[in-house]
């Protein structure tokens, strides 16, 4: 496995449909952990992160998380390779800008991603599609208790695990789900959702998480803090209530437009269908938004010949860094334009 071979389709997390798939498109559990014995990250010598990195590299590899895992140190990564992790949803942003010695350790499925010397020495992730939460923490919690067999975690008995940002000390855990939320949208109520968000101190952030904006309707709603909270506290609050209610005002939304308004659905459906399949030019933000559009007429009944999965591919592979990976060449702003056009309409038939 490479990264080539990665950037070749959609991740496999993506392509299905898990469970409620028409709004929640996926679920991630992460956990922040530090090594003891080591200062955070900040502070550390250059000697000292090189340390952390090997040693972590090291443990991580001969722990058997995944029947094969990819190990890309990103100080030596070309640009285009880190871009297409952060499309993919394997790194952060400021992982893949970073300057100190850093890496992530990938299962073959994607579904398990663990940064090294990101903000804390470790960041593990798992990825699920669809409302995975549950099956996302038992995996996460796993890894957690395998590494933790071989590194020392820094931790407290008063404050639980220590981490570099004082919003994720105690558990270290963050839980997010991504979903496709165009009816609230087109209803004008997603204002709604985030100030019901922000009063449960939830975070809502775009496409591509903290500091990103919401993108084709498309949302990640995670918690923002974990002291004085169990994992299954947190984890029962999205799981059963926070993610719940929203997928079901989106659902209620989508149905009061087919009552009331379905001539402006299926308007926008199709117009967005149509620009789709033949356009010339198109860029990130408005591919994103015409097939956000075609998602819905898709979730709702009202197109034929065209499938979630496919729209879902389309929704990453039309990113920057997979489309030059997918064309073999660094191409300007202006370039990707056309041949994110010409790829989208040889996909959808145009």
């Amino acid at each position: 496995m490479s990264l080539p071979d990665l950037a070749e389709n959609a991740s496999p997390w993506l392509r299905k449909a898990g469970p409620e798939g028409d709004v929640v498109i996926s679920s991630r559990v992460r956990l922040a952990r530090n090594l003891a014995g080591y200062p955070f990250l900040t502070q550390a010598s250059p000697t000292q992160r090189r340390d952390i990195l090997h040693m972590c590299r090291r443990r991580i590899l001969d722990s058997n998380l995944a029947q094969r895992m990819l190990w890309v140190d990103l100080s030596e990564s070309p640009r285009l390779d880190r871009d297409i992790l952060v499309e993919r949803h394997l790194i952060s942003r400021q992982h893949s800008r970073g300057k100190k010695p850093r890496g992530v350790a990938l299962a073959d499925d994607e579904t398990i991603a663990i940064m090294v010397n990101e903000e804390d020495h470790v960041r593990l992730q798992v990825l699920r599609s669809g409302m995975q939460l549950d099956e996302a923490y038992a995996q996460a919690d796993h890894i957690d208790d395998t590494l933790e067999a071989h590194l020392d975690f820094a931790y407290s008995p008063k404050l639980g695990y220590l981490t570099a940002c004082p919003t994720n000390v105690g558990t270290g855990i963050r839980v997010s789900v991504m979903l496709h939320l165009p009816a609230l949208k087109l209803t004008g109520e997603v204002d709604k959702m985030r100030r019901a968000a922000k009063d449960m101190h939830l975070a809502v952030r775009g496409f591509y998480g903290e500091g990103t904006e919401a993108a084709g309707d498309l949302y990640q709603i995670s918690n923002q803090t974990t002291l004085g909270r169990s994992e299954r506290q947190i984890l029962r609050d999205f799981a059963e209530v926070v993610i719940p209610r929203v997928v079901e005002y989106e659902r209620r939304a989508r149905i009061a437009l087919l009552e009331k308004r379905p001539v402006v659905v299926d308007d926008k459906v199709h117009r967005a269908l149509g620009a789709l399949r033949t356009a010339r030019l198109l860029s990130s933000e408005e591919a994103l938004y015409l097939l956000s559009a075609v998602r819905m007429g898709v979730s709702m009944g009202r197109l034929d010949g065209v499938s979630m999965a496919g729209i879902n591919e389309l929704l990453l592979l039309t990113q920057p860094g997979h489309l030059q990976r997918m064309a073999g060449v660094a191409m300007s702003g202006a370039e990707r334009r056309e041949f994110r056009a010409r790829y989208i309409r040889r996909r959808l038939g145009g």
